[in-house]
């Protein structure tokens, strides 16, 4: 069964074409798609209106527009987080055979890019492409207490679950859990989502300072013990510290003292 809307079809073909020859008219652009000058104007229009193109010119030639400069730098960002991350990924693993995921912010929830699957009998199993409320776990909790203000809102107005008794659901517990992550830099949660389950995650950054995902070590909760949580959290920040310096974050340039300091 075919599932393509013809519509959102035409307007992505139109799209990149824009973005492969810039400068197009509206009836070059019609004639390379195939379609009437007509309906290409107005699925150019309601890309525009959506801000991914933009007219110049008196002859209205089209060119790509900031969201569509948005959406590429997104997706590089993503593809250069998952290629510097495998060998993080493989090396947490090695180290521990433990669940390690990589997590970034979509909306309200979560979504895992990049996963190193435990070999052990008993472990937390997953998948990439799955999806997660920015409520609960360690993952979640650290990219929602680094998110915009308006995302915090959003959540905060939303109706939230109560997945387990360790889940943070009042306005107060969850505000308290986010000023912990903010204060540690990163973030714990044991029977927050799933009662036997537990997770510890760290930020990672790029070029700006900003967070754009999470590290994180996923175990059963009996394996989540004192001293290993201090063995998770040493290497999951070193490992998220070398991911964060090849998507070209350096701390020092972020600190206006770092200079009188001669660093």
């Amino acid at each position: 069964m075919d599932y393509t809307v013809a519509a959102v079809d035409e307007a992505i073909n139109l799209l990149l074409l824009v973005a492969a020859d810039p400068g197009l008219g509206v009836t070059e652009i019609a004639r390379r798609a195939g379609i009437t000058k007509a309906r290409a104007f107005r699925l150019l229009t309601t890309l525009e209106q959506r801000d991914l193109v933009k007219r110049h010119g008196d002859y209205a030639s089209y060119y790509l527009s900031f969201q569509a400069l948005r959406l590429g730098a997104a997706a590089q960002d993503q593809i250069d987080l998952a290629r510097h991350a495998k060998e993080a990924l493989e090396a947490l693993g090695a180290t521990f055979n433990e669940g390690v995921v990589v997590r970034i912010r979509d909306g309200l929830e979560t979504v895992c890019v990049a996963r190193w699957e435990s070999t052990q009998s008993l472990r937390v199993p997953g998948q990439i492409g799955d999806r997660r409320s920015l409520q609960a776990g360690a993952p979640s909790k650290l990219l929602l207490a680094y998110a915009p203000q308006e995302v915090l809102d959003a959540i905060l107005a939303s109706d939230r679950t109560r997945f387990t008794e360790s889940t943070p659901v009042s306005d107060s517990e969850l505000l308290q859990a986010l000023a912990k992550v903010r204060e540690q830099d990163y973030a714990i949660s044991i029977g927050e989502r799933v009662a036997d389950t537990a997770a510890i995650a760290v930020p990672i950054r790029d070029n700006s300072g900003g967070v754009i995902a999470s590290l994180s070590i996923t175990t059963p909760v009996t394996r989540m013990t004192k001293d290993r949580i201090a063995r998770y959290l040493q290497e999951l920040q070193l490992r998220a510290g070398e991911i964060s310096k090849a998507l070209g974050y350096r701390p020092e340039r972020l600190d206006p003292s770092a200079e009188k300091r001669g660093t």
